[in-house]
Protein backbone atom coordinates (compact mmCIF):
# COMPACT_ATOMS: atom_id res chain seq x y z
CA UNK A 1 0.00 0.00 0.00
CA UNK A 2 1.48 3.32 -0.96
CA UNK A 3 0.99 6.47 1.05
CA UNK A 4 -1.02 9.07 -0.83
CA UNK A 5 -2.69 12.33 0.06
CA UNK A 6 -6.00 10.60 0.84
CA UNK A 7 -4.38 8.32 3.42
CA UNK A 8 -2.69 11.33 5.01
CA UNK A 9 -5.99 13.18 5.21
CA UNK A 10 -7.82 10.20 6.67
CA UNK A 11 -5.08 9.57 9.21
CA UNK A 12 -5.39 5.77 9.44
CA UNK A 13 -3.66 2.97 7.63
CA UNK A 14 -5.96 1.14 5.23
CA UNK A 15 -5.23 -2.29 3.86
CA UNK A 16 -6.71 -4.61 1.27
CA UNK A 17 -7.97 -7.83 2.80
CA UNK A 18 -9.57 -10.80 1.04
CA UNK A 19 -12.18 -12.66 3.10
CA UNK A 20 -15.92 -13.10 3.44
CA UNK A 21 -17.86 -9.98 4.41
CA UNK A 22 -21.54 -9.23 4.87
CA UNK A 23 -23.20 -5.86 5.11
CA UNK A 24 -26.72 -5.63 6.52
CA UNK A 25 -28.57 -2.41 5.79
CA UNK A 26 -32.24 -2.39 6.80
CA UNK A 27 -33.76 -5.54 5.32
CA UNK A 28 -31.00 -5.96 2.72
CA UNK A 29 -27.96 -8.15 3.19
CA UNK A 30 -24.98 -7.95 0.86
CA UNK A 31 -22.65 -10.92 1.10
CA UNK A 32 -19.46 -11.28 -0.85
CA UNK A 33 -16.16 -13.04 -0.61
CA UNK A 34 -13.15 -10.82 -1.16
CA UNK A 35 -15.17 -7.64 -1.60
CA UNK A 36 -13.16 -5.57 0.90
CA UNK A 37 -11.25 -2.86 -0.96
CA UNK A 38 -9.90 -0.95 2.07
CA UNK A 39 -10.06 -1.90 5.73
CA UNK A 40 -8.98 0.27 8.66
CA UNK A 41 -9.61 0.55 12.38
CA UNK A 42 -12.25 3.17 11.57
CA UNK A 43 -14.13 1.58 8.69
CA UNK A 44 -14.25 -0.38 5.46
CA UNK A 45 -14.86 0.21 1.74
CA UNK A 46 -16.84 -2.66 0.27
CA UNK A 47 -16.98 -3.33 -3.46
CA UNK A 48 -20.64 -3.72 -4.45
CA UNK A 49 -23.15 -2.65 -7.08
CA UNK A 50 -25.98 -2.60 -4.54
CA UNK A 51 -27.85 0.66 -4.07
CA UNK A 52 -27.24 1.73 -0.46
CA UNK A 53 -28.26 5.11 0.93
CA UNK A 54 -25.71 7.40 2.58
CA UNK A 55 -26.41 7.78 6.28
CA UNK A 56 -28.01 4.33 6.67
CA UNK A 57 -27.09 2.46 9.84
CA UNK A 58 -25.66 -0.98 9.15
CA UNK A 59 -24.05 -4.10 10.56
CA UNK A 60 -20.76 -5.39 9.15
CA UNK A 61 -19.63 -8.98 9.64
CA UNK A 62 -16.16 -10.12 8.56
CA UNK A 63 -15.42 -13.85 8.72
CA UNK A 64 -11.76 -14.75 9.16
CA UNK A 65 -11.27 -17.83 7.00
CA UNK A 66 -8.58 -20.39 7.68
CA UNK A 67 -9.12 -20.37 11.43
CA UNK A 68 -10.21 -23.46 13.33
CA UNK A 69 -12.61 -21.52 15.55
CA UNK A 70 -14.24 -19.57 12.71
CA UNK A 71 -13.59 -16.08 14.06
CA UNK A 72 -16.23 -13.53 13.14
CA UNK A 73 -15.79 -9.76 13.54
CA UNK A 74 -19.03 -7.83 14.12
CA UNK A 75 -19.22 -4.05 13.89
CA UNK A 76 -22.04 -1.51 13.85
CA UNK A 77 -21.65 1.47 11.59
CA UNK A 78 -23.18 3.75 9.02
CA UNK A 79 -22.74 4.30 5.30
CA UNK A 80 -20.79 7.52 4.73
CA UNK A 81 -19.98 7.37 1.01
CA UNK A 82 -21.36 5.73 -2.12
CA UNK A 83 -19.45 5.37 -5.39
CA UNK A 84 -20.03 3.35 -8.56
CA UNK A 85 -17.57 0.79 -7.22
CA UNK A 86 -18.96 0.38 -3.71
CA UNK A 87 -19.81 1.84 -0.31
CA UNK A 88 -17.76 3.20 2.57
CA UNK A 89 -18.83 2.38 6.12
CA UNK A 90 -17.50 4.07 9.25
CA UNK A 91 -17.54 1.89 12.36
CA UNK A 92 -19.53 3.27 15.30
CA UNK A 93 -19.03 0.37 17.70
CA UNK A 94 -17.42 -3.05 18.13
CA UNK A 95 -16.46 -5.25 21.06
CA UNK A 96 -12.92 -5.49 22.45
CA UNK A 97 -12.18 -8.86 20.81
CA UNK A 98 -13.25 -7.54 17.41
CA UNK A 99 -11.08 -4.44 17.84
CA UNK A 100 -8.09 -6.61 18.81
CA UNK A 101 -8.48 -8.84 15.73
CA UNK A 102 -9.05 -5.83 13.47
CA UNK A 103 -5.95 -4.09 14.86
CA UNK A 104 -3.87 -7.21 14.16
CA UNK A 105 -5.25 -7.57 10.62
CA UNK A 106 -4.45 -3.95 9.77
CA UNK A 107 -1.03 -4.10 11.42
CA UNK A 108 -0.08 -7.42 9.75
CA UNK A 109 -1.19 -6.28 6.27
CA UNK A 110 0.22 -2.75 6.50
CA UNK A 111 3.38 -1.55 4.79
CA UNK A 112 3.92 0.59 7.92
CA UNK A 113 2.87 -1.60 10.88
CA UNK A 114 4.44 0.72 13.46
CA UNK A 115 2.22 3.56 12.25
CA UNK A 116 -1.11 1.76 12.70
CA UNK A 117 -1.72 3.70 15.92
CA UNK A 118 0.44 6.72 15.15
CA UNK A 119 -2.46 8.86 13.92
CA UNK A 120 -1.59 10.70 10.76
CA UNK A 121 0.98 9.11 8.48
CA UNK A 122 4.11 11.18 7.97
CA UNK A 123 6.00 11.15 4.66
Amino acid sequence: MSVDQNSERRGRNRVGFQTEISLKVGTSEIIGKGNIVDLSLNGVFISTNEDVLIGEKCKVNIVLTGTVDGISLNMSGRVIRRKETGVAVVFDSMDVDTFTHLKNIVRYNSDNPDEVFAGRIQK
